[in-house]
């Protein structure tokens, strides 16, 4: 399948892991930047996905619950009313962090947050549980990633809905960290395994964009609406920004 065939039959691409400066210490561009950049680069829409109270953060953690979540959501605030300004979706979600094990979390909230203070200490499998009956789905973030901030690769195929299996910042040329294109690999072969579906994103943290995300034929019209063309067989391709991948991770 040639590219302009791709763009042509799957025209809505969506950054799905993506950080910004207001929230993300590892960030280096807020929130408007970030989207501003994406609809130049071509995108249908963008997730926040900025790392949670136990990841690479930079909320004041004394703050009392409400007023830390207020302030985690300002770069997804951010990007939301540049978009609806510009005509550009932007979704919320967040990266939450397990002792350098990540996943990606789609379909809630901030009051949703702070209404379920519990989720702060909630193990991983109460995550799942937790955000299973809120409507929303967990993604294992690059599972076989190895860095110094990570003490080991930790797999959970029962408390996930599916796999990061193609991270931009593994493969994609213009990458400067975490270089192995077997990390993707690896993910893409786990993921089969265990018959979850496949994700993709770039794992980007300022406004010089890999190009990586998930490509669909329609228009997504909310995190939710996400959730469910993942878990309900919708079709749709990866990409790190130069390969091309069907929804199984096979190459086309």
């Amino acid at each position: 399948m040639e590219s302009s065939d791709k763009t042509k039959k799957y025209p809505y691409l969506y950054e799905t892991h993506l950080h910004t400066g207001q929230s993300s210490r590892c960030a280096r561009s807020s929130g408007r930047q970030m989207a501003e950049a994406a609809k130049k680069a071509g995108y249908a829409g963008i997730f926040v996905t900025d790392h949670n109270w136990y990841g690479n953060n930079n909320i004041d953690p004394a703050l009392p619950w409400r007023d830390w979540v207020q302030a985690f959501c300002r770069g997804y605030e951010d990007a939301r009313e540049w978009g609806d300004k510009n005509n550009f979706s932007v979704f919320f979600g967040y990266e939450a962090g397990y002792q350098g094990t990540e996943f990606l979390i789609y379909g809630v909230d901030g009051e949703w947050l702070i209404a379920h203070p519990e989720i702060k200490d909630a193990t991983v499998e109460e995550q799942y549980r937790l955000i299973h009956e809120a409507g929303g789905m967990v993604i294992h973030a690059h599972p076989f990633r190895e860095e110094w901030y990570i003490p080991k690769v930790r797999l959970f195929p029962e408390a996930v809905d599916g796999v990061e299996g193609i991270n931009a910042t593994h493969s994609n040329p213009l990458s400067i960290s975490h270089n192995n294109p077997e990390y993707d690999t690896l993910a893409v072969a786990y993921a089969k395994k265990h018959r979850l579906p496949i994700t993709a994103g770039s794992d980007i943290h300022d406004s010089r964009l890999f190009g990586g995300g998930v490509a669909f034929a329609r228009k997504i019209t909310s995190a939710k609406d996400y959730c469910r063309a993942v878990l309900g067989g919708e079709d749709y391709l990866l990409t790190n920004g130069v390969s091309w991948f069907d929804k199984n991770g096979n190459s086309v």
